[in-house]
């Protein structure tokens, strides 16, 4: 028996190292046994792998005989096999019942006393999914196993933000492996001893059984995202965050014939009641369930209110399964759902609009051909909606459920119908729950860049991750600049972000564990999973012809087992030869890996709002030097600078702009001994927009809504009439109706500097257009005073000559001197000649400057008009 035949091995080792650059891993599964039989045995060796990897090498020795895997075309893989069947057995790639893996299985008929050494190595790309990567090995040595042992070693240039282990191996494991970090790499190591492996003390088995988890994610300096150059290759890594979600229209359709009765229903209903409780009243939602008949709980969509969340949930409960599978019907109800709401104005034009079927059967019932259905729903759709497949068990046709999918800017997933199904349900619904960005693209400069892989993207996540990837240009230039446009919730966004060509390769060549040709492998794992998906929606088989021969060009150049093709392991000498193959199966889908959403045409704008109309000419800007905040008005009318400061206390707001009917702004000083402007917020009170703008961040926030940026990168946000724009560490311009513009200058201190507090500087430009009510503390120079400086006289600092200043019906003692304006040179600044008035302007400002000291940042709002 196997059991028996089983005993007679002796595994010397069994070790597994990952390697994970870039979020792209290589894996490697070393395995030494040993036949201590009296007799000739058949060894095998088992490896399961995650489905969306790709095996890149098999090799194998045996008693010094070594097999070396080549990967082929399929057709040539087998032909080559056939020619030379001999001693070793077929290997092969099998998919396995489980949710993310497949298993690699080869056997080899040895004689006694055969050392046989197995290594299998594979590649995948990192899928971010609900804010995390996971890294999962499945370990089944089998037996226990003297030298084992587990490594897995993350590098991510930009840095990691959170790693650990997961208890998935179960409690005999727990705190056995051991984590080190730092600023950018991980290392988790896994090694039991022999007793440790034992189920219990004098066992001969082993515990290890399951699967061994790595969690991850990394650090981001800005909504740009990431740009990573290396060995001639780009990645760019796109994960927002900080966003507000955008409201969704959502159908979800539910199959209720008679095969969902039991388990796969009552797993169903627990996971809908999750889901619906998840809607807020942004969102608006139906249900549609269907056997033969198909039924809606509400013919019209409906806000997700408390009221008709709690009575969608009753509908549900009481949901008895029964009859066949009218699919098509169901989806055209739903679609014609969408549609009506959308004509009669009730979508919000830059909300998502989404329908989430849950099914577990081929069609039976209506229109039962399946290229017929799939004509149908892509007929009707349009190119703002998106479909979502779940698929439970076995039963159902997942390669048809992930076309229609796919060909309708979604995705699909198989449900597995065990005692957590409700939990991968509801794992899937948060996956798309929380729509961050619309229509997103990523460009690059022209002749910098070929072989992009899809850059245009229907919908973001909330985290999840868009991956682009392509080939680098011989260029003059040393770095790689891109280019995203997205659309927010009433926010049009357009980010930038750089790299340099030569950076990252010279870091990696410093790490001893990292994979150096990760850009380049990981550039083909994207493009030919993008082809497969093209491929399995071919509409021509001309067209599907040349997809596959790009397919298995790039394959075989890059080494992937993929569908299209097979690794020949073959001895040294080419007379002995395995083939590892990965069989037909129409029940699982044409492909493994990653799915992607399709592009959607770039909407249009409304009509744009009436500017403003009233106008003056004061040219105000204030700039912060190394203690307390100066303030430099320059009055156009009389040719002079004046300066003074403000002597407030830490924590401070002043508001410096405020029009009514238009902006304010305002300022918050450092809580340091010496003041410094921490935050400058700006309001925006028609439309109630607020930008603040602090060191560290830039919050735009409207209502319920709020977006965070930072400074790590530059890029353009338009709100309404309000447009943000950020120069990456540099700083911010807020401009409002194209008539009031104000710019935060950033300012960054020196870490070994005493105090180290970075701060902002504020300037406020001479055309700005505002009303006769502005006032503020700079705002009121928006009048310009009639000033008079006479009596000027040596001081007692023969460098600054003292004046007398009449001004506000007040006669003020001023200093002549210099200021600093660090608009062009942050560093150096150029010079500003002004009229230094003392007692924080007093007697220059009207009243006196705690008048302008107010309770919060928001207080402008509050102001009456």
């Amino acid at each position: 028996s196997e059991t028996s035949c089983f005993l007679w091995f002796i595994f010397k080792s069994y070790k597994v190292e990952s390697r994970i650059t870039s979020r792209f891993c290589h894996t490697t599964v070393k395995s030494s046994v040993v036949n201590s039989g009296p007799n000739a045995q058949s060894i095998g060796f088992n490896v399961q792998i995650p489905k969306q990897a790709f095996i890149t090498n098999f090799t194998m020795n045996v008693n010094g005989i070594t097999f070396v895997g080549s990967v082929k075309e399929k057709t040539v893989a087998r032909n080559l096999y056939a020619q030379a069947r001999a001693r070793g057995k077929a290997a092969g790639l099998v998919r396995a019942n489980s949710q993310d893996m497949e298993t690699f299985k080869t056997e080899v008929h040895v004689p006694p006393g055969s050392k046989i050494e197995f290594e299998l190595h594979y590649q995948e790309m990192m899928q971010r999914k609900l804010g995390f990567y996971e890294h999962s090995l499945y370990l089944q040595p089998g037996r226990l196993v003297p030298q084992f042992q587990v490594d897995v070693y993350i590098y991510e240039p930009s840095g990691i933000a959170s790693v650990e282990t997961l208890n998935t191996l179960g409690e005999h494991f727990s705190g056995m492996a051991k984590l080190t970090s730092s600023k950018d790499k991980a290392h988790v190591v896994f090694k039991p001893s022999l007793q440790q492996q034992r189920k219990c003390e004098n066992c001969t088995t082993s515990a290890i059984d399951g699967i061994f988890t790595v969690k991850y994610d990394v650090l981001r300096d800005s909504n740009a995202g990431e740009l990573h150059v290396s060995d001639g290759h780009f990645v760019h890594f796109f994960a927002p965050a900080n966003l507000s979600p955008l409201p969704k229209n959502i159908v979800f359709v539910i199959d209720v014939s008679g095969s969902m009765w039991g388990v796969k229903m009552k797993q169903t209903v627990e996971a809908m009641q999750t889901i619906l409780d998840d809607l807020t009243m942004d969102d608006y939602f139906s249900i549609v369930d269907f056997n033969h008949n198909v039924r809606c709980w509400s013919e019209e969509l409906v806000p997700g209110s408390t009221i008709q969340v709690a009575e969608a949930k009753k509908y549900i409960q009481n949901i008895k399964p029964n009859g066949g599978t009218n699919i098509n019907e169901a989806l055209m109800r739903a679609v014609q759902m969408l549609v009506k709401a959308s004509n009669q104005g009730m979508i919000d034009p830059r909300s998502v609009s989404m329908i989430m079927l849950v099914s577990d059967g081929d069609p039976t019932v209506g229109e039962i051909k399946l290229s017929a259905i799939q004509k149908n729903v892509k007929k009707v759709m349009r190119e703002e909606f998106s479909l979502f497949s779940l698929g439970i068990g076995f039963d159902v046709d997942y390669d048809f459920l992930e076309r229609i999918a796919m060909e309708n800017r979604g995705v699909a997933q198989r449900i597995y119908t065990s005692h957590d199904a409700s939990d991968q349900i509801r794992r899937f619904y948060s996956q798309v729950s929380s729509p961050l960005l619309r229509k997103i693209t990523v460009q690059f400069p022209e002749d910098s860049v070929s072989d992009v892989t899809q850059n245009h993207f229907d919908k973001y996540f909330s985290g999840s991750e868009l991956v682009v990837a392509g080939k680098v240009l011989p260029s003059e230039s040393t770095t790689l600049n891109s280019f995203t446009t997205a659309s927010a919730d009433r926010l049009d966004l357009s980010l930038q972000t750089e790299a340099d060509y030569l950076e990252l390769d010279a870091a990696l060549a410093q790490q001893q564990h990292a994979f150096t040709g990760f850009a380049r492998q990981m550039w083909a794992y994207i493009t030919v999973n993008q082809l497969l998906v093209e491929r399995s929606l071919a509409p021509t088989a001309g067209h599907k012809r040349k997809i596959t021969q790009r397919i298995l060009t790039l394959a075989v150049e890059h080494q992937f087992v993929t569908p299209l093709t097979a690794l020949l392991v073959e001895s040294e000498e080419g007379k002995e030869r395995l083939l590892a193959d990965s069989p037909n199966d129409p029940k699982q889908g044409c492909c493994a890996g990653c799915r992607w959403f399709t592009a959607s045409p770039p909407g249009s704008r409304g009509p744009p709002l009436p500017p403003l109309v009233t106008i003056t000419h004061t040219n105000l800007y204030t700039h912060l030097l190394e203690n307390d905040p100066h303030f430099i008005v320059h009055l156009p009318k009389n040719n002079m600078d004046i300066c003074f400061n403000i002597d407030s206390e830490p924590g401070h707001i002043l508001n410096l702009v405020s029009d009514p009917g238009r902006v304010g702004v305002e300022e918050k000083e450092k809580e340091k001994v010496n003041t410094y402007f921490g935050t400058i917020s700006v309001f925006y009170q028609p439309d109630g927009i607020r930008v603040s703008v602090s060191t560290d961040r830039i919050d735009l926030t409207h209502g319920r809504n709020n977006h965070s940026f930072t400074w790590g990168a530059t890029a353009d946000i338009t709100q309404d009439r309000v447009k943000v724009s950020i120069v990456k560490d540099s700083k911010v311009m807020v401009t409002v109706d194209d008539k009031i513009t104000v710019m935060v200058l950033l300012h960054r201190v020196w870490k070994k500097h005493p105090t180290h507090v970075d701060f902002l500087g504020l300037y406020i430009p001479n055309n700005n257009q505002y009303s006769s009510q502005a006032h503020g503390l700079i705002g009121q120079f928006g009048q310009e005073p009639e000033v008079r400086v006479f009596n000027l006289h040596q001081g007692a600092d023969p460098l600054k000559k003292k004046a007398t200043m009449q001004v506000k019906g007040n006669k003020l003692v001023v200093t002549r001197g210099w200021q600093k304006d660090y608009r062009r040179d942050k560093k150096r600044g150029s010079d500003v000649f002004c009229w230094f008035i003392h007692n924080s302007g007093k007697g220059f400002i009207d009243g006196h400057y705690t008048n302008y000291i107010v309770p919060r940042l928001d207080s402008f709002l509050a102001l009456p008009p």
